[in-house]
């Protein structure tokens, strides 16, 4: 049986810990003061609802859909301006997060081409 994301990562403790390590890396990073803007000074619900979506996402339960009863991305996205630039800083900041809660290479690279997917549906401007 093929290992899922969400079984790498640790199943529901370590999808928590990435995505609050997501916005501490994102918080602590100046080149991504630009995506850091467009969110509340206190991130505890940006990042409940992204550990709800990432956990369904990577192959776990889907605790979004049960709690929201459906998943548009784009949507809530877009009052913001989100360009490649945008985009990229986001990944870096995704690619942060998994180095610093010791990601495995092999999880890394089966996430990379769908977090980039993932994050290029959110952009709404060239």
């Amino acid at each position: 049986m093929m290992n899922t994301p969400y079984k790498l990562l640790g199943g529901e403790a370590g999808v928590r810990q990435l995505s609050q390590e997501l916005y501490r890396v994102m918080s602590g990073s100046a080149e991504a003061k630009t995506i850091r803007d467009m969110h509340a000074e206190d991130l505890s619900g940006v990042s409940e609802k992204l550990f709800m979506f990432l956990s369904g996402w990577l192959g776990g339960p889907n605790l979004y859909l049960q709690k929201y009863g459906t998943i548009c991305l784009s949507t809530p996205h877009s009052k913001y301006a989100i360009g490649p630039a945008e985009r990229d800083q986001w990944l870096a900041c995704m690619d942060g997060a998994l180095d610093n809660i010791g990601a495995s290479v092999e999880l890394k690279e089966m996430l990379k081409e769908p977090m980039f997917h993932l994050a290029d549906v959110m952009c709404n401007r060239d």
